[in-house]
C-alpha cells in the first residue's frame, strides 16, 4: 500500500517538474530532456507558396521569390507575413512599341496587340489581316476591308449591318413604312414618312448614319402626337400603327448603344435591351415598364441566324384603350374565337373590353410566329377585378389581317384580380380582354316578373280609380297617389309589353325612353311624396303643395334629365339585348343618378316622420303595449319605405359580382309588387277608403237585391195571370 503511494507521487512530481519547464522556455524554443530547444516554425509552410521560410534560433523569417513583395514590409523581401504578386505592368516594367505589357503571377510579358501577331526572326508585331485568314467574316452581302488591327464590313446597296462594321449585313426592306390607304391620318403618314427615310439610309452604305436614341425619341414624339389627337378610330388605322411601331423598333433596335435603354413620354413607355459580340447571347432577359413585364432569353432573341447583334424591346402605349371610341366596332375577338367560347352563352352576346394596356413586344430573330420557346407576359390590369361565373380574362394579340383581337398562339397562365400572365408562342402587340358574360334570363324570374306586373297593374288601376272618384279622400297627398299611380302604370304596362322588342331598333329606343321617363317621374312623384309626408307631421300647418309645383316636379324634371340625355347620348336608349338603357359608357347614371338622390331625400324625411311620430303616439298613447307599437310601426315604416322607391336600393348590388342573383330576384319582387303595395297602402289600411268600398259594395249588393225581388215578384204575377194577347198585332205582354 505504501509502495503505491510513493509512486502516486513520484509521478505527480514528473508531471508538474515537466510542465515547469515547458513554461520556462521563451517563445521559439520548446522544452526537451536537456533544457530548451529551438523550434523549427518552417516545418509547417508558415511563409506560403511564394516565399523560402528560413528558420532561426527563436524565430524564422520569409525571403519573397522574384516578382513578389512581403504584405506587411512592402519595400524589404523578408518578413514574417505572406507575400504577393508584384504587377510590373504598373510600375517599371516596358515594352517594345506596338506590344502590351501583360501581368502573370510572379512575372510579366509583352504581347502583341489584339489585331496584330509577333513577326517571325524579331519582336516586333504586324498587322493580321482578318480578311484573308478568316473566310466569309463579313458574309456574302459584304467587302471586308482590313485595317491595321481591325477590320470592317461594307455592306452592298440595300443591306446593312446597323453601324456594326464588324457584324454581318443583313438584307433592309423599306417598302413596310409606306402608307397603306389614302385615310391613313396624317400624323402617321408623317412618322411612316420618318421611318422611311431612316430606313432608306441604313439601304446606302455611303449614307449618312442616324443616332439609335434620336430616332427613338421621335419615335415616340410622333406616336403621342398621333395618339393624342384620337385617330385610331378604326381596325386598318390601329393595324398601320401597330404594325408601324414593330417595324420601326427592328429598324432602331440594333442601333443602340447602351445594353438597356428607357424612354417615357406622355403616351408611351418603352424598354430595350442590345447585345453586341462576336458569340450570340446566352441567358434570360427581362423587360418592364409601368404595366407588363416581358420575359424571354437572349437565344430566343437572337434566333438561329446570327447577325453579330441581338435586342428585345417592350413598348407600352399608355392612352391606346382609355377611349371607347379606339376599339369601336373592333374591340373584338376573331369568329373562330367567339366560336370556342362557352356554350351557356349562346343566346346571350358576350360584351368585351380591354383590361390592360396595349403592349409590343418585339426581338431581333425574324422568325417569331412560331417560337420553339415561348415567351411571358405579365399584364397589369387597369381594373381590378378578379375572375367570376360572368367574367373571365383572356390573353389576345392584335391580328392585322382580320383587324380583330384573337387568342390563337396565347394561353393564360394564370390570372388574379390584379396580374394576368400570358403565354405566347408568337410575337406581336398583345392585351388582356375581359369577356363580360351575360346573366340569363332564368323561367322563374320571368314569371315572377309577368305575374307581379299584372297583379300590379290590377292594383294601379284600382289605385287610380279610387284616388280620382272618391271624394272623401281628395285633397294634395291624394293628388300625389293618383299622379304616382299613373306613372308606375304606364311604365309597368310598357315594360311588360315592350322591354324585349329588340328586333326593331327604332321601336327599341322609343320604349327605352318612355319607361326613362315614367319611371323618373314615378321618382319624383315618390319624392313629393316623402316631403308631403315631412310638411303633414313637422311642419303641422304646412299641408299643402301647389299644382303647379308639383307638375313642374313630377313631370318637368323627368323630361329635362330624358331631353338631355337624348341629345348627348342618344345611342344610349336601347341594348341588344333589352330595351332599356345602356351600360356602356356611363349612360346608365343618368337615370341611377337621380334615383340615389330621390332615395337619400326621401330616407331622411322617413327617418324625421317616423321619429316625430313615435313621439306622438307615445305621448298620446302612453298604456299602450310596447310590443303592440313596435309592431305597427315596423309593418307601416316598412311598406311606407317601399312605396317611398326603398326597393330600389337593392338596385345598387346588381352591379356587383357577388350576391347578383339574389339581389336581382329581391329587386324583381319588390318591384314588381310596387303597385299592390301601394294598394294596400293607401287602399286597403285607410280606414276612410275602406268605408268608401263598403258603400260601393253595398249598392252593388243591394241593386242585386232589387234586381232580385223584382224579378221574383213578376215571375209570381205571371204564374197567376193567363197571358193576353193583342188581336191586332198579335203580340204578346207580360
Amino acid at each position: 500500500m505504501e509502495l503505491k503511494w510513493t509512486l502516486l507521487v513520484f509521478l505527480l512530481l514528473g508531471l508538474f517538474l515537466h510542465i515547469s519547464g515547458s513554461r520556462g522556455c521563451s517563445p521559439g524554443y520548446k522544452a526537451s530532456k536537456s533544457g530548451c530547444d529551438d523550434e523549427d516554425e518552417c516545418v509547417d509552410n508558415i511563409c506560403g507558396n511564394h516565399s523560402e521560410c528560413i528558420n532561426t534560433n527563436g524565430s524564422y523569417y520569409c525571403n519573397c521569390k522574384e516578382g513578389f513583395r512581403s504584405t506587411n514590409t512592402p519595400n524589404f523581401t523578408q518578413s514574417t507575413g505572406q507575400c504577393i504578386d508584384i504587377n510590373e505592368c504598373t510600375e517599371n516594367a516596358e515594352c517594345p512599341m506596338g506590344m502590351v505589357c501583360v501581368n502573370n503571377i510572379g512575372s510579366h510579358s509583352c504581347e502583341c496587340k489584339h489585331g496584330y501577331r509577333e513577326s517571325r526572326g524579331d519582336s516586333n508585331c504586324a498587322d493580321i489581316d482578318e480578311c484573308k485568314h478568316q473566310s466569309g467574316l463579313c458574309g456574302s452581302h459584304a467587302d471586308c476591308e482590313n485595317h491595321p488591327g481591325s477590320y470592317s464590313c461594307k455592306c452592298h446597296h440595300g443591306y446593312s449591318n446597323y453601324g456594326n462594321n464588324q457584324s454581318k449585313c443583313i438584307e433592309i426592306t423599306c417598302n413596310q413604312f409606306e402608307a397603306e390607304t389614302q385615310n391613313t391620318p396624317e400624323k402617321l403618314k408623317s412618322l411612316l414618312s420618318l421611318l422611311m427615310k431612316s430606313c432608306e439610309s441604313l439601304r446606302d452604305p455611303d449614307g449618312g448614319r442616324h443616332l439609335g436614341e434620336a430616332l427613338l425619341e421621335n419615335l415616340f414624339t410622333s406616336v403621342d402626337e398621333l395618339l393624342s389627337e384620337g385617330n385610331l378610330a378604326d381596325s386598318d388605322t390601329l393595324s398601320q400603327f401597330l404594325g408601324a411601331v414593330e417595324n420601326s423598333m427592328r429598324l432602331i433596335g440594333p442601333q443602340l448603344k447602351e445594353p438597356v435603354t428607357r424612354m417615357e413620354t406622355h403616351n408611351t413607355y418603352a424598354e430595350v435591351a442590345v447585345k453586341h459580340g462576336e458569340t450570340p447571347p446566352t441567358g434570360s432577359v427581362i423587360l418592364r415598364t409601368d404595366s407588363a413585364h416581358f420575359n424571354t432569353s437572349w437565344e430566343t432573341a437572337a434566333g438561329d441566324s446570327y447577325p453579330g447583334f441581338a435586342f428585345a424591346a417592350l413598348v407600352s402605349y399608355k392612352d391606346l384603350n382609355t377611349s371607347s371610341d379606339y376599339f369601336s366596332g373592333i374591340g373584338k375577338i376573331s369568329q373562330e374565337d367567339e366560336s370556342r367560347e362557352r356554350s351557356d352563352t349562346k343566346k346571350g352576346k358576350i360584351t368585351y373590353q380591354l383590361n390592360s394596356r396595349v403592349v409590343t413586344a418585339i426581338i431581333s430573330n425574324p422568325e417569331t410566329k412560331q417560337l420553339t420557346d415561348p415567351v411571358t407576359l405579365i399584364f397589369k390590369h387597369v381594373e381590378e377585378r378578379a375572375e367570376s361565373k360572368v367574367m373571365n380574362y383572356s390573353c389576345v394579340y392584335w391580328n392585322e389581317t382580320q383587324g380583330a383581337w384573337s387568342g390563337q398562339g396565347c394561353v393564360k397562365a394564370w390570372s388574379s384580380n390584379t396580374h394576368t400572365a400570358c403565354s405566347c408562342s408568337h410575337l406581336s402587340s398583345f392585351a388582356v380582354l375581359m369577356a363580360l358574360y351575360p346573366i340569363k334570363d332564368t323561367f322563374a324570374l320571368v314569371l315572377i316578373t309577368r305575374v307581379g306586373l299584372v297583379l300590379s297593374l290590377i292594383c294601379l288601376l284600382l289605385c287610380i280609380l279610387t284616388f280620382r272618384f272618391c271624394r272623401s279622400i281628395q285633397g294634395t297627398r291624394n293628388s300625389i297617389h293618383l299622379h304616382l299611380s299613373v306613372c308606375l302604370f304606364i311604365a309597368d304596362l310598357v315594360f311588360l309589353c315592350g322591354i324585349s322588342s329588340t328586333h326593331n331598333r327604332g321601336a327599341c329606343a322609343f320604349v327605352a325612353g318612355l319607361l326613362h321617363f315614367f319611371f323618373l317621374a314615378a321618382f319624383c312623384w315618390m319624392l313629393l311624396e316623402g316631403v308631403q309626408l315631412y310638411r303633414m307631421v313637422v311642419l303641422v300647418f304646412q299641408t299643402t303643395l301647389k299644382h303647379l309645383y308639383m307638375y313642374a316636379v313630377g313631370y318637368g324634371v323627368p323630361l329635362i334629365i330624358v331631353i338631355i340625355s337624348a341629345v348627348a347620348y342618344p345611342q344610349g336608349y336601347g341594348t341588344e339585348r333589352h330595351c332599356w338603357l345602356s351600360l356602356e359608357g356611363d349612360f346608365i347614371w343618368s337615370f341611377f343618378a337621380p334615383v340615389c338622390i330621390i332615395i337619400l331625400l326621401n330616407s331622411f324625411c322617413f327617418i324625421i316622420t317616423v321619429w316625430k311620430l313615435a313621439e306622438k303616439f307615445s305621448s298620446l298613447n302612453p298604456d299602450l303595449s310596447k310590443l303592440r307599437m313596435i309592431k305597427g310601426f315596423t309593418v307601416t315604416a316598412v311598406a311606407q319605405l317601399c312605396v317611398l322607391g326603398g326597393m330600389w336600393v337593392f338596385g345598387c348590388f346588381l352591379f356587383q359580382e357577388e350576391g347578383t342573383q339574389v339581389m336581382l330576384y329581391l329587386f324583381t319582387i319588390l318591384n314588381s309588387l310596387q303597385g299592390a303595395l301601394i294598394f294596400f297602402m293607401h287602399c286597403i289600411l285607410s280606414k276612410t277608403v275602406r268605408e268608401e268600398y263598403y258603400k260601393l259594395i253595398g249598392r252593388v249588393c243591394s241593386q242585386k237585391e232589387k234586381k232580385y225581388s223584382e224579378f221574383s215578384t213578376n215571375q209570381s204575377s205571371n204564374s197567376q195571370h193567363p197571358l193576353r194577347t193583342d188581336q191586332s198585332t198579335r203580340e204578346s205582354k207580360i
